[in-house]
């Protein structure tokens, strides 16, 4: 096979088809089936079941029937709800899939990972995870991680130099695995092996089932009604005791303990978790923001910090070089607009008025300065050939690096091709960057001897150089008040907001010769990058939510903070922004300067290590960090904070894999987005949860009462059971389906450590409850002694009190202060859906012969109905007085609270 050229595309698929993508068997969702069966497990799905064969015994099998009804029905809603989240969840992970750079046909491109055949030429370079068998034939200062194979934490060095067939996995140095990730350098290497028949694969034939993963908030979910079914069947017990020492039948008391038990367990609750936590992830996908794990989408609602790097991130990623600076004839140093040099091409100067020195040297000086002696066009030679990206033909975007591909993209224009300059300076070498030379260099062949073309950071160029080239081609000594200088011009162009690159060369007569010492320094390139219009927004939606935003960049200060001022992070007061250098001593600082340092907004020069300790030692005063990352040496800090944000469009897959979320943008927005949609989920949820337990509280009490009262059963066992399947699940479910107060990032972030339902939320639920409960008993009473209404109708004036009472009871959930007719219950279409379904179905409970047969119902009358709409407004009449009154409470304390009946406080409360 031709390495230049890489294999053919049609080639790679008929590979393709014989051999099958490149993908290991995955481990199988749980089937339709078996999400079936586990509906069935529950001790909800028992409790009905003995209540329909407790019904069988007794003869009673209209009864009997009607509870089996019931428990195909609350079995088939769990099962439809749970089937549509895990589907839903399943596709979003499918998002995220990897890309590869191959060669194929000649040409660069990126293809899916799982596209991979055998003889494919994979391109990869620090930061890219492995994804099939490979045999190296080219590589620069490879190391590779290969923890996940072989236990080695350590990285291994890599080289093209063939070992024997039965060398151990751990010392095959010219191979790389499946799975493994490059720390290091760079690599071309062939693709032996895909799919299962990689090591990786191997491994994963033996690996059974994975375990599912359950997020903190399911636990607790779990916990609560596990903790509920004791109690509430506790007093199921007492009440039916208690009911038959009365003189009530015992059938009828066994009958309706059961039910009340199985009415007063919310057993919704973890199927609603799942779709809150499903539906949350869908919109933020449809946001930019991909979710890797579902418990990072509960702890994005608990975000206090965010560590954002600058570029591509509260930048738009799309780099151009703006400005060349350079030594003139004399040695002064002189800028020069990038624009004017693409109308030079190499015939000269197109006039004097386009340069921008800082001591301007003549005009005639400048004539020629593109010819191949001088200064500026070595520098973009250099950029073009110490460059790993490359340049779609006739087109200015490109595969790689966004500096890289700019600096391709500014040699196109002036006729400076990187193919052309390999014919004539082929490539012997690379040094690939890493973060300790902070340069990198490419060898090349040139005039029987050696070309070393090298770029980096400025500072580190000019530490390595010895000499200088002006624009007359000639090389002067580079004294250290030179460098002074250079300095001086790069701190300015930093300043207005440019990223800098020096470029330097060397000639050398061996190509193993030291990269970066004896440099010949050639020059800057300031390159822009415009700020993200949105983030301005962004980041006072942050501020307003209580959020605090650090940017924590590798960039220079000045660059960091002339972004910084653009976006509106900080202004032309704000403190000197923070070098990584004064982070080392930051132990020995006094507790004041202390937090004085870390109270700014603005980090630069920071390395991965400052980053991770920056983030243990928010972590550590308390504070739910979130931050970006999209280098390898990033992933360490990614995973150390409580949510890792990952840039999915110029970040390695290593970061992707290490992050809790991946932004398909890279944009700041994007975060905020991903926060607001945490704290609706977890919102929604208390919601639900206040919602449910609040009507089952109202159950108990209205037939436990009754039965210790020795008086008539305002409710019958089946009509319990209709309640908890029509007024407790569909509009439950509305509510987890909420688009959230829009408010909500008005308040501060939540304490992580409060509890699901707070000590305010048991309190209303029970408020609640009580309020419900002594309606229904009200409309019992006043039907039998006022309306003069038999027992059986005044049970089903009881019965549609407590269900219009419980379905106008949705709109309690509104938060305080939030309009009375439009807030984030009344403009929930779900929710009004749910109403209507509910009132058709309890319509039909008392008026469809069958289901008035089955629940024992009676139609009310005029007077009957009037009695219902009267008491059953009742509770939402006080409910909505009661939100008023906390909604009219000082501005501080209802920015600390959550949905009215939630019982939400802030972590300060």
């Amino acid at each position: 096979m031709d390495l230049r050229r890489g294999l053919a595309s049609a080639e790679a698929q008929a590979r393709l088809h014989a051999d099958g993508p490149n993908l290991l068997k995955e481990v199988k969702p749980p089937s339709a089936l078996r999400i079936l069966v586990n509906q069935l497990k529950s001790l909800v799905v028992l409790l009905l079941a003995g209540a329909g064969v407790a019904a069988f015994a007794f003869g009673e099998w209209l009864n009997g029937t009607a509870i089996v009804t019931v428990l195909v029905i609350n079995t088939l809603i769990g099962f439809i709800s749970e089937l549509r989240a895990r589907r839903s969840m399943e596709a979003l992970r499918r998002l995220g899939c990897l890309r590869t750079t191959v060669r194929r046909d000649g040409r660069v491109r990126e293809v899916a990972a799982e596209e991979l055949v055998r003889g494919d030429l994979v391109l990869s370079e620090a930061g890219d995870v492995i994804t099939a068998d490979m045999r190296l034939v080219e590589a620069s200062k490879l190391e590779v991680d290969e923890s996940t194979l072989t236990g080695e934490s350590v990285p291994v060095a890599k080289s093209v130099e063939a070992v024997a067939a039965d060398t151990s996995l751990a010392d095959r140095s010219c191979m790389l695995s499946k799975g493994t990730a490059i720390t290091r350098g760079t690599a071309e290497a062939i693709v032996v092996a895909t799919g299962m028949s990689t090591e990786l694969g191997g491994i994963a034939r033996l690996v059974v089932e994975a375990a599912e993963e359950t997020t903190p908030l399911e636990k607790r979910l779990a916990l609560l009604g596990a903790r509920l079914i004791w109690i509430v069947g506790l007093i199921a017990v007492f009440t039916t005791a208690v009911g038959v020492a009365g003189g009530k039948p015992l059938q009828l008391m066994i009958e309706t303990g059961v039910a009340l038990a199985v009415a007063a367990i919310p057993e919704g609750l973890p199927i609603v978790a799942t779709l809150a936590l499903a539906r949350g992830m869908a919109r933020m996908a449809r946001r930019h923001a991909l979710v890797n794990r579902l418990s990072a989408v509960e702890t994005l609602g608990a975000t206090t910090v965010i560590f954002t790097d600058k570029t591509g991130t509260l930048t738009e990623n799309r780099m151009q070089v703006r400005h060349l600076a350079f030594a003139g004839v004399d040695g002064e140093l002189t800028r020069v607009l990038t624009s004017e040099l693409v109308g030079q091409l190499a015939n000269g100067p197109a006039g004097g008025q386009a340069l921008t020195t800082a001591a301007r040297a003549p005009a005639e000086s400048h004539r020629g300065w593109l010819t191949p002696s001088t200064a500026p066009r070595e520098i973009v030679e250099a950029i073009v050939l110490c460059n790993n990206a490359t340049l779609a033909p006739g087109e200015r975007r490109g595969i790689g690096d966004p500096m890289e591909v700019a600096l391709l993209d500014l040699g196109a224009q002036v006729e400076i091709e990187r193919d052309e300059l390999l014919e004539r300076f082929p490539e012997v070498r690379e040094e690939a960057f890493d973060t300790e030379s902070l340069m990198m260099a490419t060898v090349h062949r040139a005039d029987g001897g050696y070309r070393f073309a090298v770029k980096g950071a400025a500072e580190a160029v000019l530490r390595a150089s010895t000499s200088i080239l002006t624009a007359g081609g000639e090389e002067q000594p580079l004294a250290q008040e030179d460098r002074d200088r250079w300095l001086g011009m790069v701190d300015d162009l930093a300043s207005e907001g440019l990223r800098l690159l020096a470029a330097a060369r060397r000639t050398a007569a061996s190509a193993d010769a030291a990269p970066y010492e004896g440099l010949t320094f050639l020059g800057l390139l300031g390159l822009a990058d415009p700020p993200r219009a949105e983030v301005r927004a962004a980041l006072k939606a942050c501020r307003t939510a209580g959020i605090r935003v650090v940017m924590v960049t590798g960039d220079h200060a000045g660059t960091a903070r002339s972004i910084a001022r653009a976006v509106e992070l900080v202004d032309d007061e704000a403190p000197p922004v923070v070098l990584g250098r004064e982070l080392e001593a930051l132990g020995e600082l006094a507790a004041g300067a202390r937090e004085e340092l870390l109270a700014r907004p603005v980090f630069a020069r920071v390395t991965p290590q400052q980053k991770l300790e920056l983030i243990a030692t928010y972590q550590h005063k308390g504070h739910i960090v979130a931050m970006t990352g999209d280098g390898i040496n990033d992933a360490p800090a990614l995973r150390k904070a409580d949510i890792g944000v990952a840039m999915g469009m110029r970040g390695t897959q290593v970061a992707r894999e290490a992050a809790d979320m991946v932004l398909t943008d890279d944009a700041f927005a994007s975060i905020v987005h991903a926060v607001e949609q945490g704290r609706i989920i977890f919102d929604n949820i208390r919601r639900f949860v206040i919602y449910l337990l609040s009507c089952n509280v109202s159950e108990i009490l209205v037939v436990s009462l009754a039965a210790m009262a020795g008086g008539e059963l305002p409710l019958l066992p089946l009509q319990i059971l209709f309640l908890n399947l029509v007024t407790d699940v569909f509009p439950a479910l509305a509510l987890a389906y909420g688009e959230g107060d829009p408010a909500i990032l008005k308040r501060p972030p939540r304490d992580p450590e409060e509890p699901l339902i707070t000590r305010r939320g048991w309190l209303t639920t029970a408020g609640y409850g009580i309020v419900l409960g002594v309606s229904v008993l009200a409309s019992f009473h006043l039907a039998r002694s006022e309306l003069g209404y038999s027992a059986r109708q005044a049970v089903t004036v009881s019965f549609l009190t407590l269900a219009f009472a419980q379905l106008w009871h949705v709109f309690n959930m509104r938060s305080p202060g939030s309009d009375l007719l439009r807030n984030e219950i009344t403009r929930n279409l779900w929710v009004w859906s749910a109403l209507a379904l509910c009132t058709v179905l309890l319509l039909a409970a008392v008026y469809l012969p069958v289901l008035r047969t089955v629940l024992g119902t009676q139609p009310p009358g005029p007077a009957g109905w009037g009695l219902v709409g009267l008491l059953g407004a009742v509770p939402l009449a006080l409910g909505q007085a009661w939100i008023a009154l906390r909604g009219a409470r000082s501005d501080a304390a209802t920015r600390g609270e959550a949905p009215g009946a939630a019982g939400i406080t802030p972590p300060t409360d």
